[in-house]
């Protein structure tokens, strides 16, 4: 991370903190809902597979620049798939960040070939070994991993979702992080029990069993883009939700922390590590702040 990066995230950091400001600092597009797979756990792809219009996106990036979020994420459906007026996604990374977004992220399924050098990190869904994910994603484990290896540029960090079907997978997917010269973390989350997928949710002593491999990977020297800190909070889910540091925009719609907040009762069940990372961060929460300054540094 630059050092005039570090200096604007420290210091809206402590104004938020000091004035308890709701500010965002990091927002998401979606690009698409459209998607080449069918996950057993996603709940928001093609609904209606639409993809945006790049005038549209472009209006919303600038948006968000506007609001003062400097982290950009974007999102899918596959945010491959998107293609418009002759841009790609590739061509979407290079303008925001020539507008001053300081760290651009992009989520895939990693089905496609990687090359987006331009991204800060590619989040690519890994869940578990070979058998769980192409349980949960069909047969797509040994494309992902060619494309991993034939990726461009080494800024790739697995992106799981844990829940009843990959929860002895964690181990896997770290030691195959750690081996992969293209995979520079790997970062998870629990499920978020939308109402279509609730049987796949974890109940609070899976989150600790998981919680526990997670930290015993860590100290094995797994490169684990999440902060140890924050696991008591994500298996009791005791942690302030919404985050007010975060927003999405999908189809001209902003909404606060993710698109799952509309969902009744929801929220109290969320499994997204992020949440719980930016709100205790924001609430001030000194352990917290010292981690996140460490694994920010170290893989950003």
């Amino acid at each position: 991370m630059k050092l005039s990066s570090f200096a604007y995230f420290a210091g809206f950091g402590i104004k938020t903190v000091l004035f308890k400001k709701k500010d965002p600092i990091l927002g998401t597009i979606i690009l698409t809902d459209k998607c080449n797979l069918k996950c057993k756990h996603c709940s928001v792809n093609n609904i209606t597979a639409v993809v945006y219009p790049y005038r549209q996106i472009k209006k919303e990036m600038r948006q968000l620049y506007d609001m003062g979020i400097r982290i950009l994420f974007f999102c899918g459906g596959e945010t491959f798939l998107w293609k418009d007026e002759g841009k790609s996604l590739r061509d979407l990374v290079s303008e925001v960040k020539k507008m001053g977004f300081l760290i651009v992220n992009v989520v895939t399924n990693g089905t496609f070939p990687i090359d987006l050098p331009e991204a800060d990190l590619i989040l690519l869904s890994l869940d578990g070994n070979r058998l769980q994910h192409n349980k949960i994603r069909g047969d797509t484990y040994d494309t992902i991993m060619e494309n991993i290896r034939n990726a461009t540029s080494d800024n790739i960090c697995f992106y799981m979702a844990v829940n009843q079907i990959n929860k002895r997978g964690i181990r896997d997917v770290c030691r195959k992080a750690k081996e992969m010269p293209n995979v520079r973390a790997v970062s998870f989350n629990f499920h978020t029990p939308y109402p279509d997928t609730k049987e796949l949710s974890l109940s609070p002593g899976e989150k600790a069993v998981c919680c526990n491999v997670i930290a015993e990977m860590m100290k094995e020297g797994a490169p684990v883009f999440n902060l140890k800190s924050a696991f008591p909070y994500l298996i009791r889910n005791s942690f302030p939700t919404p985050c007010y540091q975060c927003v999405v925009m999908e189809n001209g719609k902003l909404s606060t922390c993710g698109r799952c907040i509309e969902v009744e009762g929801l929220c109290e069940k969320c499994g997204y590590f992020f949440v719980a990372e930016y709100t205790l961060l924001f609430r001030g929460n000194i352990r917290i702040i010292l981690e996140m300054l460490m694994t920010y540094l170290k893989y950003i």
